[in-house]
């Protein structure tokens, strides 16, 4: 049993609120659900809409054909009227958002006084929403035949963006410094709400340059410090960067991705931004960039990246996109947290090459030795990555049929290769990337899935590993929009041997 549920309307109309309680019910019931959000960029107006795809079993993306659709305007049918089925039901009329809550709860089954639990947490409106929320459940007379779920396994649900949050607040962040820019803009707000509770500082600044230079100020005195940017707020960190490569300062730095160049699409999804996570800055300095696939691995990821970047004094840049940061995941299991110490000690900090004391020189000798000692890193990072899980294997581990991708797509991966002959293999680890890879991609059908429209982890495959994959079994999306479970399923189908 899997129900996609599309939730569409104009800006302000309030399609996100009656998504997540309608989500949060369904995780209380014990499904699994998964939700995404398309938007514009616009405070009012437009077409914004959510789907919602709810299982007895795993989910991790949307599908491509509509069980429900929630109309809270009347451009939404027109919009979505090729991806309904057949059999679709439809819900619409002018009412307020909470009406068609009740509709929506009465027709899954889930009781009146669930939705009202839901409406009083909210705390706003209470009153008003509820009478319009039993005037819909009242009038709703129809009922889905739904599986029972016999054991409920505890989940916890939640986006990439409050992953990230926590993943950082977990590992012992003192401060975080930003500057607004969706989709990275969501940390800032979580972390703003729960900074006294948590004790430690976030800080808006002017722009992404004062952002890192603040942030390298701050790391200098021994605390932990991360900063939160997109693509093109990281264009403008990049010098600050460098100065953390030559200096040698422990910084932590969020890069959720979003379509580019320039402002791109500003409120949709892509994977465009691997090259500079990895090249980003001038001269030879090392870092490490990590990449989740979803929220439990969000926190575990931020997690290492503060134990890295303190030990070896260098930037770690964890590596999301839209997708994932405001995507809702329900989840099996809890996070595992790798505690790190800071071990930054107050001291002369220089961004020119320095001597033993700090100061800056030219001697050739120093300048070598300095260089030396720095690239040695590498070395020892690539050892001590081992003993953590650089990637993951899915899927039947023997198939000749590999899958090799990173990031947000995981999910629709792991939808789309059910029952299939194909395993998957996840890179979470793209600097340091994964000796075993190589070993791994001998002798198979290696199929690319990317969000982006020029294949960038295929390029670091070849790179690292000598392996090139053929152009026809790339799959690459670069339209802003995410993969869907079926759609990619199709996709891997007509590439599999």
């Amino acid at each position: 049993m899997r129900i996609n549920i599309l939730f569409g309307g104009k800006a302000g109309q309030g399609p996100n609120i009656l998504t997540h309680i309608t989500a949060e019910a369904l995780v209380k019931k014990g499904y699994y659900v998964f939700y995404s959000r398309d938007y514009q960029s616009l405070i009012r107006g437009g077409h914004n809409f959510n789907v919602l795809t709810f299982s007895d079993e795993e989910v991790y993306s949307n599908d491509s054909q509509l069980d429900i659709l929630i109309e809270l305007d009347e451009g939404t049918e027109k919009i979505h009227k090729k991806e309904m089925k057949k059999e679709c039901i439809i819900m619409n009329g002018k009412h307020e958002n909470m009406y068609f809550a009740g509709r929506l709860f009465k027709l899954l089954g889930i009781s009146f006084n669930e939705l009202e639990n839901e409406l009083r947490k909210l705390g706003k409106k209470v009153e008003e929403n509820l009478r319009n929320a039993k005037q819909g459940y009242d009038e709703e007379k129809r009922k889905l035949k739904l599986p029972e779920i016999r054991k409920s396994v505890k989940k916890e649900f939640m986006n990439g963006s409050q992953a990230i949050s926590e993943g950082a607040i977990k590992s012992g962040l003192d401060i975080y410094y930003a500057y607004p820019m969706t989709p990275a803009t969501s940390v800032l707000t979580e972390l703003a709400q729960k900074q006294i509770k948590n004790n430690f500082l976030t800080l808006e600044l002017e722009n992404e340059i004062a952002v890192i230079n603040a942030a390298i100020g701050s790391a200098i005195t021994g605390v932990k410090a991360m900063v939160g940017t997109s693509g093109g707020g990281f264009d403008l960190m990049t010098e600050g960067l460098s100065l953390t490569g030559i200096a040698e300062v422990p910084l932590v730095l969020y890069l959720a991705q979003r379509p580019g160049p320039a402002t791109g699409v500003a409120t949709y999804t892509g994977q465009g931004d691997l090259n500079i996570a990895r090249h980003g800055g001038h001269g030879e300095f090392v870092r490490i960039v990590l990449a989740p696939g979803n929220p439990k691995e969000c926190q575990e990821l931020v997690s290492q990246c503060f134990y890295f970047s303190q030990k070896y004094k260098i930037p770690a840049i964890i590596l999301s996109d839209k997708h994932l940061a405001e995507s809702f995941y329900t989840l099996n299991s809890e996070a595992k947290i790798t505690k790190s110490e800071k071990l930054t000690s107050l001291g002369r900090y220089n961004s020119y090459e320095k001597d033993e004391q700090g100061n800056a020189t030219e001697n050739a000798e120093i300048i070598e030795k300095n260089i030396k000692a720095r690239l040695k890193k590498k070395q020892e990072i690539e050892k001590e990555a081992e003993k953590f899980s650089m990637f993951e294997v899915y899927g039947k581990q023997n198939s000749k049929n590999l899958i090799i991708s990173y990031g947000s797509t995981k999910g629709a991966i792991l939808d789309a290769i059910k029952n299939l002959d194909c395993a998957f293999v996840q890179i979470k680890y793209i600097e340091p990337f994964p000796k075993q890879i190589e070993n791994i991609l001998k002798g198979k059908n290696v199929i690319l899935v990317e969000n982006n429209a020029t294949g960038m982890l295929g390029d670091v495959i070849r790179e690292k590993t000598g392996f090139l994959i053929e152009d026809k079994n790339k799959i690459l999306k670069f339209n802003g929009r995410p993969f869907l479970g079926d759609e990619l399923r199709g996709e891997i189908e007509r590439r599999e041997r």
